[in-house]
């Protein structure tokens, strides 16, 4: 959120070096993290003074008195800020913060995980941290161009220009700690009480479900990664494999959990990962594939309930039938009850084409008249607002790019920079949502939060409020630029985005027609 602040001029900092001569390229962005041209490092200027570490001199707070807030609670505030020069506030435009990311809370996260630095650097863990946010927020970007966008607003600063391999040198040395405790900071329900579609009575309405992000294909990454492979081959293809499971919350969005890892991992062992986050009064909607029992009890003792699409090879045994064509059932060999309700789903596409299938949804929400069958089925179809924010990760903010890091253990960085990020533009949102009663959240845009986000870092707007706003630039943005409340329902036939076919075809050789299997359909 954009909020502006007083700027008070101050002298220019001594201690950083002018930047190099111009003439420096950068580097492609799949190569960003290789060793760039070595540079001579300038002493640091004796006029400088005794400096300070920037962890323990915080010109914008008092970090010692601020203690970090429960992972599910609030934020502090919200804005977007940028490495600046310790104990200087600039004459023109303060600098900004990745949104909802305080100064005192990347602090106190650092602090947290043992990761401030032990000496006084150019580069500081607390200005590491938000270069690795900027990097998520500009994936299409390289290191420099990053650096660059970063300190665009800084001009009558004299700041240091580092290298990419320095960048790279730093991202190492902080490490993925106080990336995933900023993550669980952040993590947790947006949604109030009355916000449209994120309760079906009485209940929050949460789902579990995965998906794929492409790696870079390197030796360090290859060796614990696997790729995609054909049926019943062992020739492999494609990028490296991470698999990503979140936990949303329906109607924000919101990230409630994420666990990750190698793609050979099935679901079920990271969507277990998952369970600790699920608290009594949420319901829980699964894909088929979650079906398993065991899983499905260990979710059940969290105190939430659960709506899971079975299997087909399940044959679920009829132990009760109930008015509403709904029966009750079993799964493990009676050892966890269930309510099976069965529908069939007829979809029409635009060039007259009709599919009709049958569908089965186990639950554990067993009273017929407290939970009628056809609402059960109309709330599953919300299920796929987490592909809505897949799609956000990976088309609006990767667009549909690799990850750029190429090694695992700056993978496990940028991934939990890109939730973060993520998740603190759809807290933006929410309290813009907030601000207008009964406004639905699915009419808020996150591509114009992000540009909006973009902006207000190369600008460098507002670091310094004098009053905490609910709503700022970011949110002022969505605000006057809400999606129409009623919007066409589009049904797409689902393609094979990587065919398993093999990769080498000789040049007479022409491509298999794409599969025509239709997708799930997005309204009934």
């Amino acid at each position: 959120m954009s909020r502006s602040g007083a700027a008070t001029t101050t002298p220019t900092c001594a201690r950083h070096p002018p930047p190099p001569a111009a003439g420096w390229t950068s580097r492609a962005r799949h190569t960003t993290s290789a060793r760039s041209t070595r540079t001579t490092r300038r002493p640091r200027s004796p006029s400088a003074g005794p400096t300070t570490s920037w962890s323990t001199s915080i010109p914008f707070g008092r970090r010692a008195s601020y203690s970090a807030p429960a992972r599910t609670g609030r934020l502090p505030t919200t804005g977007l800020g940028r490495p600046g020069c310790p104990g200087q506030r600039p004459a023109h435009r303060p600098p900004r913060r990745p949104p909802g990311v305080d100064f005192a809370l990347v602090d106190a996260v650092l602090e947290e995980t043992g990761t401030v630095q032990k000496r006084v650097r150019l580069l500081p863990s607390r200005v590491v941290v938000y270069f690795v946010l900027a990097l998520a927020l500009f994936e299409q970007s390289s290191y420099r161009a990053v650096w660059g966008k970063l300190v665009a607003g800084l001009n009558v600063l004299t700041l240091a220009r580092p290298c990419v391999s320095a960048l790279c040198r730093a991202r190492r040395r902080v490490g993925a700690k106080p990336f995933k405790a900023l993550f669980e900071t952040l993590a947790g329900p947006v949604a109030g009480a009355h916000t449209p579609g994120a309760f079906w009575r009485g209940l929050r309405t949460v789902a579990i479900d995965g998906a794929h992000l492409h790696m870079p294909d390197g030796e360090p990454i290859a060796a614990q990664h696997s790729k995609r492979k054909r049926k019943g081959e062992d020739l492999e293809f494609g990028y490296p494999l991470l698999r990503l499971l979140v936990l949303i919350e329906y109607g924000t969005r919101a990230v409630l959990g994420a666990a990750f890892g190698p793609e050979n991992a099935g679901e079920t062992a990271y969507a277990e990962r998952l369970l600790g986050q699920l608290t009594p009064g949420m319901l829980v909607l699964l894909d088929t594939g979650f079906d398993s029992w065991p899983l499905l009890s260990q979710l059940r003792s969290t105190g939430a309930e659960f709506v899971c699409r079975s299997g087909a090879r399940r044959i679920p045994l009829i132990t009760k039938r109930l008015p509403d064509g709904s029966y009750l059932s079993t799964f493990g060999m009676g050892n966890l009850p269930v309510r099976i309700v069965e529908a069939w789903i007829t979809v029409t596409y635009q060039d007259g084409t009709v599919r009709r299938e049958q569908w089965r949804l186990a639950t554990s929400l067993t009273d017929h008249t407290r939970y009628p069958a056809s609402e059960l089925v109309d709330v599953y179809h919300e299920r796929w607002q987490v592909e809505t924010a897949y799609f956000s990760i990976k088309a609006t903010m990767l667009d549909g790019r690799v990850l750029r890091s190429v090694c695992c253990a700056d993978i496990d960085q940028e991934v939990y920079a890109l939730l973060t990020v993520y998740q603190a533009l759809v807290r933006i949102a929410g309290d813009a949502t907030a601000s207008r009663p009964r406004l639905d959240p699915d009419r808020i845009s996150f591509t114009v939060a992000l540009e909006a986000a973009r902006d207000q870092v190369t600008i460098a707007g507002g670091v310094l409020p004098d009053a905490v706003a609910l709503v700022g630039t970011i949110g002022r943005a969505v605000l006057d630029n809400l999606l129409p409340a009623r919007r066409r329902q589009r049904v797409k036939a689902r393609t094979r985005k990587n065919p398993p076919t093999s990769t080498a075809r000789t040049p007479s050789s022409t491509p298999p027609p794409p599969s025509t299997t239709p997708s799930k359909p997005k309204s009934w």
